[in-house]
């Protein structure tokens, strides 16, 4: 990896708003991080990869390592009154080309369907193309994964494609990866679109 690539492009950050709260991801977080992934029992669904409860530790340790590496940026989100609920990160951090994806992201059941997601998302996006000046901004779901397909696609994102047998899943099943993006030039109607939807969820 070369200087430009490890360097501290993007930098741990508190974004919070009327809905949600993103903090950088931290040990202490882990116990609540536990009970959050318990509201619905999220790991038990196929296509996704969400931590088990005893698999907390080694889930945070894994981002924490990544973010040391300069290629990730892990938060912790909480819902307006600070109970956590879930994780979301910036991945595949490519600094050279001001690329960032969103994702690893899971939510206890309660708050899924909720203004939760969209605000967590409005703000990784909003830093993502005004303070990073990021070029473009990736997300990637199972391509059977229709809850998170539609939740990408209703925040404006485009199709780039689809990823045929791109990854090991599961009990050896083949992941095809659906492969969706927002680019600078889109931010301003993305951004437009998401405020109003916001505003229409107070």
């Amino acid at each position: 990896m070369n200087a430009e690539m490890s360097s501290p492009w993007i930098e741990p950050l508190v974004m919070a708003g009327g809905h949600a709260q993103l903090l950088p991801l931290a040990w202490e977080h882990e116990a609540a991080l536990c009970d959050a992934v318990r509201d619905g029992e999220l790991w038990k669904l196929w296509y996704t990869a969400v931590p088990t409860p005893e698999g907390m530790k080694a889930e945070i340790e894994r981002r924490l390592k990544l973010q040391a590496q300069g290629l990730m940026l892990p938060f912790t989100v909480a819902d307006a009154a600070g109970r956590i609920v879930g994780m979301t990160t910036y991945m595949n951090v490519d600094a050279a080309n001001r690329r960032v994806e969103i994702g690893s992201t899971w939510y206890a059941q309660s708050t899924q369907r909720s203004a939760l997601n969209t605000e967590c998302k409005r703000m990784l996006l909003g830093h993502a193309f005004e303070s990073l000046q990021c070029i473009a901004v990736e997300f990637r779901t199972h391509r059977l994964n229709t809850q998170s397909r539609r939740a990408i696609e209703r925040l404006g994102a485009q199709l780039d494609g689809i990823l045929r047998a791109h990854q090991i899943g599961h009990g050896g099943t083949l992941r095809d990866t659906a492969v969706y993006s927002i680019t600078g030039a889109e931010w301003p109607v993305v951004k437009t679109h998401l405020d109003f939807q916001l505003a229409r969820s107070r």
